[in-house]
């Protein structure tokens, strides 16, 4: 029986952008908003065009939701339930999907609405939605998703180590990697820069989660 429970589990497998992002932001609101969640369609669209916590910008009409949505439900990431009036809401099957406990869906969550990022961005990102109390807790939590084949390095072990999910298509995922290649090597400091970059990155860490923590606010007014 659990070799056919096996057999009948969902698997993670490669999105589309759009997909990507619709995912995102269901599990994102099932945590940061959940008076409004499941989500209406309207409320997809919004979530997934909004300004803060995003990158790319996207701008996804009704057509371009629906066809996301249909793509998460083909693949069990995703279900239709019925709303309390007319409008069909939307929720995430992430948990199961993906096999993660919360934490790892926090940090998977903000891979897939920001994109690459370091640990330190990750963690200033997705505490808002699950307590990742050091880099230390950060790094433990990629570390069982590198295992589950569900996010991958994008760079060489050290400060500013890129991480990336791995839901990209094969053609996205190799520009990825190429592309932050590149950026390593063109802003490699050198040994007599190296503390003076380090401590700007210090800085930077602080200002980054200030910035974090101001738009999870706009998000809650914006809700």
């Amino acid at each position: 029986m659990n070799a056919e429970s096996n057999e009948d589990k969902p698997t993670p497998v490669p999105l589309s952008p759009a997909a990507r992002r619709v995912l995102g932001v269901l599990v994102e609101k099932a945590k940061t908003t959940p008076d409004h969640y499941p989500l209406t369609l309207t409320g997809v669209i919004a979530g997934s065009n909004q300004k803060s916590n995003r990158a790319p910008k996207m701008d996804l009409d009704d057509e371009d939701a629906l066809l996301a949505l249909d793509e998460l439900r083909s693949v069990g990431a995703a279900r239709e339930v019925q709303g309390s009036g007319r409008a069909n809401k939307y929720r995430h099957a992430a948990y199961e999907w993906m096999d993660v406990d919360s934490p790892q869906a926090a940090v998977m969550t903000e891979l897939l609405l920001r994109g690459p990022q370091t640990a330190g961005e990750i963690r200033s990102r997705a505490s808002r939605m699950s307590p990742l109390p050091d880099l230390n807790a950060t790094q433990a939590v990629l570390d069982a998703l590198i295992a589950k084949g569900l996010v991958e390095a994008l760079s060489p072990p050290g400060r500013g180590q890129t991480f990336a999910h791995t839901l990209y298509p094969p053609d996205e995922r190799q520009y990825l990697g190429a592309k932050v290649a590149k950026q390593a090597a063109s802003t490699a400091p050198s040994p007599e820069s190296k503390s003076v970059v380090d401590q700007l990155l210090s800085r930077l860490d602080a200002v980054t989660e200030r910035i974090n923590k101001l738009e999870q606010r706009l998000e809650e007014l914006e809700s």
